[in-house]
């Protein structure tokens, strides 16, 4: 197991009707300002329910964060935050959401360039940020309990991370997910499958624990997947996704070992590109990888087909390719798409997706740090 450094002061509260912890986890004076997207929380009658526990707090809005929401937009809210000197955000919303508050969160108080920050200029490091909590809606990043986000700006989508950017807290009710569509659900699912798989399908380093907590979430999103999509008010099967899609990115099953993110990197390309939903990029692309990259994740990826699918005689080419194909399988079990051309790209747009990787500085991917732009073409070749 590889050294590390383990952090995660988010505190959940987790199940139905758990509104009222907003008002002892807020303090009395703070001014408020709600974050939102498109709309949705506030026809769910969800910013309502916060603001009559906020009582007597100022509470201001922003709404209209998008997904993969837009450095400019943020920066607007920053804006207000200082504007209106904002104690504390209440992000309610999905990944997006939660994302775009914790990048508010950091530029309101950020006395450097932003933009030069939210592009990865490694001296630029902000010391603080605007407390904020999130009421999640769209159970799919893990952003509810991490530090990360992604923001998009120009023709890219950009990571970042801070120690300063975990939720003070997070409320998850499995039950104010229950209208959401069936594909934005198949695509949680998806999205919170690829990031266990991106900690787990690297290289052994004896992180049996990781290991187990990984294999565990993969085999819940593939017992429940289907069934979440199909029946929306089961809560059993919904909790349970909700709960999985929070452990596969809190940083537990990522610790002490190597990480790959290929998958991701090259699923924004296309995202940013061509306007694939997020989940369905991943979809695409990490069948095809797991083909491409089958040498130098072999001995993960012959443990991932015997301990998720049960696939453990034959040939070990054969073993892959089976294990391959199920993943495959499961995706498109979700109504998800795992080809390239059906979503209208043709194989001829291909360099101009590997020239936004080398623009972007997607040269040298993996967890070996060795997957190249030209390995890049030759995962996007095998996704068509």
């Amino acid at each position: 197991m590889l050294n590390f450094n383990f952090y995660n002061p988010t505190r959940i509260f987790f199940g139905t009707n758990r509104f009222d912890v907003i008002d002892r986890q807020i303090p009395a004076g703070a001014r408020v300002l709600i974050t939102l997207g498109g709309g949705s929380a506030r026809r769910n009658g969800l910013i309502d329910k916060a603001k009559a526990v906020l009582g007597s707090r100022a509470v201001f809005e922003f709404e209209g964060i998008e997904p993969n929401p837009r450095f400019e937009t943020l920066m607007r809210a920053a804006e207000l935050v200082r504007s209106e000197k904002i104690d504390f955000i209440l992000a309610i919303g999905g990944g997006s959401v939660i994302d775009g508050t914790k990048f508010i969160a950091l530029a309101a108080l950020y006395e450097g360039d932003a933009l030069e920050f939210l592009r990865g200029n490694p001296k630029l490091k902000p010391s603080k940020a605007v407390p904020f909590g999130s009421v999640l809606t769209l159970p799919a990043t893990g952003s509810e309990m991490n530090s990360g986000g992604v923001v998009s700006q120009g023709d890219g989508k950009f990571a970042f991370r801070s120690e300063y950017t975990f939720p003070v807290f997070s409320i998850l009710d499995p039950t104010v997910t229950y209208t959401l569509p069936a594909i934005q659900v198949a695509n949680g699912v998806v999205d919170a499958f690829v990031h266990t798989t991106e900690q787990y399908l690297t290289y052994p380093v004896d992180a049996r624990i990781q290991d187990r907590m990984a294999e565990g979430i993969l085999h819940t999103l593939i017992e429940i997947g289907k069934t979440t999509i199909e029946e929306p008010e089961n809560y059993d099967a919904r909790a349970n996704l909700v709960w999985s899609a929070t452990m596969a990115l809190n940083g537990i099953i990522g610790a002490g070992v190597p990480q790959d993110w290929a998958t991701h990197m090259i699923g924004h390309e296309l995202t940013a590109r061509f306007g694939i939903d997020h989940g369905q990029t991943l979809a695409i692309v990490l069948p095809s990888l797991m083909n491409v990259r089958r040498n130098q994740k072999k001995a993960k990826l012959l443990q991932y087909a015997e301990r998720i699918w049960n696939i453990s005689s034959g040939p070990e080419e054969e073993r892959i390719d089976r294990a391959i194909e199920k993943t495959r399988a499961f995706f498109e079990s979700l109504g998800i798409k795992t080809r390239l051309s059906e979503y209208g790209v043709t194989p001829g747009q291909i360099p101009a997706i590997v020239d936004q990787l080398k623009d972007h500085g997607m040269t040298a991917l993996s967890e070996t740090r060795d997957l190249s732009p030209e390995i890049s073409r030759e995962i996007l070749e095998g996704a068509m």
